[in-house]
């Protein structure tokens, strides 16, 4: 039997393009203050197309590419981060762009029906091009349930599905929305997101007008469930948005997914091959060692922005930080590009001890448990609101 395998023997390493096509992707710098920019053209007159600038930051970055990388970044030190112990940040702006060729824009004739993207359709989440229901323990749909119930209603998702999903409006999905550029200060980490606007300021009003959410972002993530808010939202063609993502419950360093009180290793999952069988949501939500995020709209299905964390065994990177061709093909493989064969582990009693899962009895022991822990101390608040957004800053609107 070999070894039990720790996060020393892995490298993680971070990209991201416009498509899925991993030939689209380029490797981002993590933890620097420089932005990646990406653009997502509008293909035709009825898909709309993003031009965004990428920043991704990750506390405990000892094992990872680029070499070189800092371990950590001053994005950390801040309040809201510090205070909920975050471990890793998705900052973008974005601005829309109206449907057309690939290069210009289509012209509106003042008439049309759409201004851009509707909050009901933009969804931010993470997805996976091939079944992964057979290296499922039993009790997936009953965490989905937990998930929804502890951390965001909105979100939908289908772990059994041919393409598993997990999607959320990204309106209520982000911790912070700012209309405008947001600002890019060093010290602070580079973009850094308040959760307002400043020359954006008329519209925002008017859009939540007598809403009472004002500059507080978790009571606009709690307004941005409802159905008449997301009708009211449209991510207007031609305006940048500022927006902020992240959270205490993924540490890369440790290879662990966190909740208050406990945490799972999740490199026992690993089979050596193909990767993480299985983990819980809330994390890297499949067998594959890889997790995709996506911005995307759910009537099109078009991804504006796809970033891939994928960890690879040390023995697969070459001295300068580049992939060896069977890394390359393995990352294909993962995350869709190839066929692996799936286990049915449930038939190979691998899965739970062989115990009948209990579900209603699972939910409700998840419920008395979170229902007691005290959101402060560290341990990161739901919704990942955290004590409110963070001050300062200055932005302005296309």
């Amino acid at each position: 039997m070999p070894p039990p395998r720790t996060p020393q023997d892995y490298t993680l390493r971070v990209t991201a393009g416009p498509t899925y096509d991993l030939s689209t992707h380029v490797e981002i710098p993590i933890n620097s203050p420089h932005l990646t920019h990406i653009s997502s053209p509008s293909s035709s007159t009825t898909e709309a197309g993003m031009d965004i600038d990428l920043t991704v930051r990750i506390q405990n970055f000892h094992r990872g590419l680029p070499r070189n990388s800092p371990s950590t970044s001053p994005y950390f030190d801040r309040e809201p981060h510090r205070y909920n112990r975050d471990q890793y940040s998705i900052g973008l702006r974005f601005r829309p762009r109206r449907p057309g060729t690939s290069t210009e824009p289509a012209k509106g004739d003042g008439n049309e029906k759409e201004k851009g993207i509707p909050a009901t359709d933009l969804q931010f989440g993470n997805d996976f091009d091939h079944p992964i229901r057979n290296y499922l323990p039993p009790g997936v749909n009953t965490a989905m349930n937990i998930l929804k119930w502890w951390i965001d209603p909105g979100l939908e998702g289908d772990a059994y599905a041919d393409q598993p999903y997990l999607y959320g409006p990204a309106l209520s999905s982000f911790n912070a929305v700012r209309v405008g550029r947001g600002e890019e200060d060093e010290s602070k980490g580079g973009l850094w997101v308040e959760e307002g606007a400043k020359s954006g300021k008329q519209w925002r009003e008017e859009v939540l007008q007598g809403s009472g959410v004002g500059n507080d972002p978790k009571k606009r993530q709690k307004w941005a469930l409802k159905e008449d808010a997301k009708k009211k939202w449209v991510w207007e063609y031609g305006r940048t948005y500022a927006v902020d993502f992240y959270n205490p419950y993924i540490d890369f360093g440790k290879c662990e997914l966190k909740l208050p009180g406990f945490g799972v290793n999740v490199l026992r999952y690993w089979d050596g091959e193909t990767g993480l069988r299985y983990c819980l949501p809330l994390g890297m939500h499949a067998y594959t060692n890889n997790k995709r995020y996506v911005l995307r709209n759910r009537l099109t299905k078009k991804p504006y922005l796809v970033i891939l964390f994928t960890l690879y065994p040390n023995d697969m990177i070459n001295e300068d930080g580049t992939l060896k061709p069977e890394a390359l093909k393995a990352t294909a493989r993962a995350s869709g590009g190839g066929k692996d064969e799936q286990v049915n582990y449930a038939e190979k009693g691998a899965v739970n001890g062989g115990d009948k899962f209990d579900a209603d009895k699972a939910v409700e022991e998840a419920k008395n448990k979170l229902e007691g822990v005290a959101l402060g101390e560290g341990e990161g608040p739901k919704r990942g609101g955290g004590v409110g957004a963070a001050t300062g800053g200055d932005d302005d609107v296309d």
